[in-house]
């Protein structure tokens, strides 16, 4: 059908504002009218939307936008001084997560590997979700703020080894070379990211400014965001990660 895809989006807004609404009603904060409002109009639902894969890309732009925009509040010097928070309160985490939901498993009688697998998914969580409870909060410079930022990039980072070594627990995958080789990669990006945040985004925005032309600031702004996140995704990270480096260079 001719602009189908403008007619799902229409569909998604209008039933969004319904049920953003009715929530705010009884103090539920909006992030979970739009969960809702994509539960209710999904194909397994009421099926207003039978054809999610344009809405899906969509819904993954308005994440990347998300956390570009938290990277630009946020600063490289602050991310530093947490760095303590990214590391020991990230690993502890999800080492934590990871021994008690596989000791949950084997009580209930889950193989090690079922278990294991389990507390992969346990460990992690939606950087998106919470990052937007905490800016309607408010709190996204407060101390639990920051501290749920470090552990949330360090959810990040891991995604990549959690998912190579999930077919090795089902006795499939490449071995260690594969994790070796991909990992590799994901450290390449992120110090990429890092060292064309010092030298070579300042460069560049210093030969748009003397351009004078709003318009290419914001083109450039755009590439350089989109662009960190696709890099990111290809090399097996995450689309929101990529955005929040991005922010955080420009």
């Amino acid at each position: 059908m001719e602009y189908q895809g403008l007619m799902d989006i229409e569909i998604l807004f209008g039933l969004a504002l319904v049920t953003v609404l009715l929530l705010r009603r009884f103090k539920f904060p909006s992030i979970v009218g739009f969960l809702v409002t994509g539960m209710l109009a999904g194909p397994y639902s009421l099926a207003l939307i039978k054809d999610t894969h344009q809405v899906e890309q969509m819904a993954e732009y308005g994440v990347v936008l998300l956390l570009f925009t938290i990277g630009i509040e946020f600063s490289l010097k602050e991310l530093m001084r947490i760095k303590h928070l990214v590391l020991l309160g990230g690993g502890l985490q999800l080492i934590l997560t990871i021994l008690a939901v596989t000791a949950a498993g084997a009580i209930f009688h889950f193989s090690i590997p079922q278990s294991v697998f389990l507390g992969f998914i346990g460990s992690l969580s939606s950087t998106a979700i919470l990052m937007k409870l905490l800016i309607d909060a408010g709190e996204t410079d407060t101390p639990q703020g920051k501290t749920a930022l470090g552990i949330l990039i360090f959810q990040d980072l891991c995604i990549v080894p959690l998912m190579l070594f999930t077919p090795l627990l089902g006795g499939g995958g490449n071995g260690v070379l594969e994790i070796v080789i991909v990992s590799a990669k994901a450290v390449a990006v992120i110090l990429a990211a890092h060292y064309g945040a010092r030298f070579v985004v300042p460069w560049i925005f210093g030969q748009v400014v003397k351009s004078r032309s709003r318009e290419l600031f914001i083109l450039m702004i755009i590439f350089i965001g989109m662009g960190t996140a696709w890099l990111t995704a290809q090399a097996g990270l995450s689309l929101a990660l990529g955005a929040f480096i991005a922010g955080l260079a420009i």
